[in-house]
């Protein structure tokens, strides 16, 4: 079964945007995974096509009205097919979207997420779809199109077919808790722009793999322990240097 996406929004001229190049837009030419947009203004009620009011309570911007965004929910996550569906809204205030949460949503039936605008949506309305929040990080976008367009781009490339070398997935970052080690390719030495000579780590044109792999494994340690101590420590590692010790010396 195809892998469907549904994006509500007031820009729908935005997608598939990105989403139509590379790894992405190839799957979605070959029906790997399908995506529809619904503007969320077909469901105003008014000849302003009005989406927003003033909120309750006072305060400055808008608040997407509960019951135009239920009617475009009710039109696309309505029907049983699509109840399977996850329906998300793209908040700053969500969880924050995980490489595991993304794989879940990628082994299931697709996604109905809803792209907010001005000061956010009327809660109610989440309420009532049960709608799940996520949020791409600690920092506010105009609206949630280009992270809806982030998660979809983080689902398709583990679709089955996407990336032609499924195994190149298996050691990305967070994949097995720890960030990715660092990459290298030809020329074995290379000249930077101030004259310096930067050569290959040694280890990794000896043909050793066992050692290559301690290595790689090493490095992972020690780039996760030094940029995201939270990931290193819910991996089971201690505040110490060891790891980026280690890294460093091999």
């Amino acid at each position: 079964m195809t892998w469907r996406a549904t994006v509500l929004t007031i820009l729908p001229e935005m997608f598939p945007g990105p989403l139509a190049a590379s790894l992405c837009g190839r799957a979605l030419e070959a029906g790997t995974w399908a995506l529809d947009t619904v503007n969320i203004r077909d469901f105003a009620t008014d000849s302003h096509r009005t989406v927003d009011d003033q909120p309750y309570g006072g305060g400055p911007g808008m608040v997407m009205r509960p019951d135009v965004l239920d009617g475009a929910l009710g039109a696309s996550a309505g029907a049983s097919v699509d109840g399977r569906r996850r329906i998300i809204y793209l908040t700053p205030r969500g969880w924050p979207l995980t490489q595991k949460r993304v794989r879940a949503l990628a082994d299931g039936p697709g996604v109905v997420l809803a792209c907010g605008r001005y000061e956010g949506v009327d809660q109610r309305v989440l309420d009532a779809w049960e709608v799940e929040e996520i949020s791409l990080g600690d920092y506010i976008l105009a609206g949630g199109e280009l992270a809806a367009m982030a998660l979809l781009d983080a689902c398709v490339r583990l679709l089955p077919g996407v990336v032609h070398d499924a195994q190149s997935l298996d050691d990305e970052s967070f994949e097995t808790g720890l960030l990715e080690y660092p990459h290298y390719t030809r020329p074995a030495v290379w000249q930077d722009r101030t004259g310096e000579s930067r050569a290959v780590p040694e280890i990794l044109t000896s043909g050793d793999h066992g050692r290559i792999a301690e290595w790689r494994q090493a490095q992972a340690a020690a780039i996760t322990q030094q940029r995201r101590p939270d990931l290193w420590q819910a991996h089971g590692g201690t505040s110490g240097d060891g790891a980026m010790k280690k890294g460093r010396e091999q």
